[in-house]
């Protein structure tokens, strides 16, 4: 006879959790480039913003190393800026805020901005919100079109000149281009497998 499961306050809770535990499909686009870059990933309704950068960062191809920052309903969150450097605008901690507390009061649609130099902005939807499956992994990316830019390349205009250069032969910068992203570069690149098997690394 299989064992009853226990009926401890705290089993029970944990029970509960699990069975009304939620995910959040989200659709990420990265703006001003072309061709289109966007992922469509699942993630945990309670993920923090802080957990939530790692995963944005792996879904699109960043590297990471530079700052980020969102908004959302015209408030920022981030890492609160240093107290010998106070910023102009109030940097909210994003350690203490959930996914969830947004888009329970109503939010569908935030900024998430990557890399202040060059400014890489994504624009996120909440698209769906769907049972979480238990033989499923926390983050998984459902689909998604073109690579990300490369780090450092300038930001949207850098990233046109670029392209340009890498497809015309005759351009002046061709060869440096070249030598700078080590010999090649396909801005339509995308690996569905490749990318669901390092988010799988992700313990959210």
């Amino acid at each position: 006879m299989a064992p009853r499961p226990s009926t401890s306050p705290r089993a029970v809770a944990r029970r509960v959790a699990k069975l009304s535990a939620v995910q959040y499909q989200l659709r990420i686009e990265l703006q001003h480039v072309k061709p289109a870059v966007w992922r469509r990933i699942l993630v945990p309704e309670n993920v923090t913003l802080a957990k939530l950068h790692p995963i944005l960062l792996w879904a699109m191809g960043w590297h990471g190393g530079h700052l980020h920052e969102y908004e959302i309903a015209r408030s920022r969150y981030g890492m609160p800026p240093d107290d010998d450097w106070p910023g102009s605008e109030p940097v909210f901690d994003e350690r203490r805020f959930r996914l969830n507390q947004f888009v329970e009061s109503g939010m569908r649609r935030f900024k998430y901005i990557y890399d202040f130099g060059d400014r890489w902005e994504h624009s996120i939807a909440v698209e769906d919100v769907q049972p979480r499956k238990d033989s499923a992994p926390p983050v998984v990316c459902l689909a998604g079109e073109n690579a990300c830019p490369p780090e450092d390349v300038g930001g949207p205009p850098g990233y046109f000149e670029f392209l340009a250069a890498l497809k015309d032969p005759s351009h002046e910068e061709h060869a440096h281009m070249l030598d700078w992203i080590g010999g090649a570069f396909d801005p339509s690149a995308f690996d569905l497998a490749e990318l669901n098997a390092r988010l799988a690394q992700i313990k959210a």
